[in-house]
């Protein structure tokens, strides 16, 4: 599966990049809005920093406004991914996208219902928000699971990127559903590292190390 990165904070993307495990990048106007720079000058930044996909969002909300949008922000690099809501007009957009050779990437999914229509209209990748459908009284990775089975029924390329990730078991429900992607912000990427045994093990390792007084070099 891989892993995006959900900032356009650069600072935090390079340091984080500098793993070698940051497959991509998905931005969104909230968190545009928190750089506090222009959109399209963040966006030509993180393309230079990661080579993998890089989703940036249209503000429109009309699918001719949505077109004029989505083609500028293609033209910012090669690896950008043009962002569209999952509605009616959103779909207008994403089938003409597509015939257009522009990538995209749907968002705000919250059923295998809409997800059948993004697929059909031609999306690359499928945006679900597990975890706000979880705070809703859903089963996030329940939804993802259904629009791979649906995905995999009918042979569609569009690939399942989960998001609204909110903890290290998000991104691990996420890979078991057979998510192909994960989005995840940069808090819960650091944690994924993370798990008391591996701290406790490793001290006590050096530590047995250090009673030994040799030197691998």
């Amino acid at each position: 599966m891989q892993l995006f990165l959900d900032t356009a904070d650069v600072a935090v993307l390079k340091a984080l990049a500098a793993t070698g495990l940051v497959d991509g990048v998905t931005t969104n106007p909230t968190l545009i809005a928190k750089t506090g720079r222009p959109m399209l000058e963040v966006i030509a930044e993180i393309c230079g920093i990661v080579e993998g996909p890089v989703s940036a969002e249209v503000a429109a909300t009309e699918s001719e406004a949505m077109l004029a949008e989505g083609r500028k922000l293609a033209g910012v690099a090669t690896n950008v991914v043009v962002k569209a809501p999952l509605t009616r007009e959103g779909l207008i957009a994403v089938r003409q996208f597509a015939a257009e050779g522009i990538q995209t990437n749907v968002t705000l999914c919250f059923s295998a219902a809409q997800a059948l229509l993004a697929a059909k209209a031609g999306a690359n990748y499928i945006s679900p928000f597990v975890g706000r459908l979880d705070d809703h009284g859903a089963v996030g990775m329940e939804v993802v699971s259904e629009i791979r089975a649906i995905y995999d029924n009918y042979d569609f390329d569009t690939e399942i990127l989960a998001a609204s990730i909110r903890n290290p078991g998000h991104v691990a429900a996420a890979a078991i559903a057979g998510a192909d992607c994960a989005t995840i912000p940069p808090e819960v990427f650091e944690s994924l590292f993370k798990h008391p045994l591996t701290e406790k093990g490793l001290q006590t390792f050096l530590s047995d190390w250090a009673k030994t007084g040799q030197s691998i070099l």
